[in-house]
């Protein structure tokens, strides 16, 4: 069982009979009546979010049945993204529904981790940096460089990120998955 002075953001938890990830806790302490902590949960097999309080050191949350295992993203045929386990090469698939934003960071012979819940796989844990080529972005324009703003860029997974004005199309870039910020230019 989990305390609520072991929530922290990340920590993957079981509420009614479903694997939740902290998106956001905050232990409050207001002036009139007892503490609490306020908590932003993310189901993993659904991907909707709920925002419960929890009183301090009296709730309890159950340690949820989960196992992460890496595996190499092999294709995606239209409905499914295919996985191989590199060590049994055992493979399975997933929805789009249950690999949710994931998608927009698997490319081909890339090794993610896979969630699976009471032996079933449930989600896709990617990295927090990855790294995307630039499919598709404005060529530069002179003189927008001292302005510090930037210009949308499609990487060749789908996903659509602001860049500064000197990337181009071609570039490999440093995305934060959490966010979906662009970090850096990757040499």
């Amino acid at each position: 069982m989990y305390q609520t002075t072991d929530f922290t953001k990340g920590l993957k938890v079981e509420y009614r009979d479903e694997v939740w990830t902290i998106v956001e806790c905050q232990h409050v302490s207001p002036g009139k009546g007892s503490a609490f902590v306020k908590t932003k949960l993310k189901s993993l097999q659904s991907g909707r979010v709920l925002e419960l309080n929890f009183k301090a050191g009296v709730d309890k949350l159950d340690v949820p049945d989960v196992e992460t295992h890496s595996m190499q993203y092999l294709y995606h045929d239209g409905d499914s993204y295919h996985f191989m386990n590199e060590k049994t090469y055992d493979q399975i698939k997933l929805s789009k529904e249950e690999i949710q934003d994931a998608h927009y960071y698997l490319q081909e012979n890339s090794v993610v981790k896979v969630v699976f819940y009471k032996g079933k796989a449930v989600s896709v844990d990617v990295d927090n940096f990855v790294e995307l080529p630039v499919q598709e972005t404005q060529p530069n324009i002179k003189g927008d460089t001292s302005s510090g703003g930037g210009k949308p860029a499609t990487l060749s997974t789908g996903l659509t990120v602001v860049v500064p004005f000197h990337v181009i199309e071609g570039d490999v870039i440093r995305i934060d998955t959490r966010s979906n910020k662009y970090m850096e230019k990757v040499k």
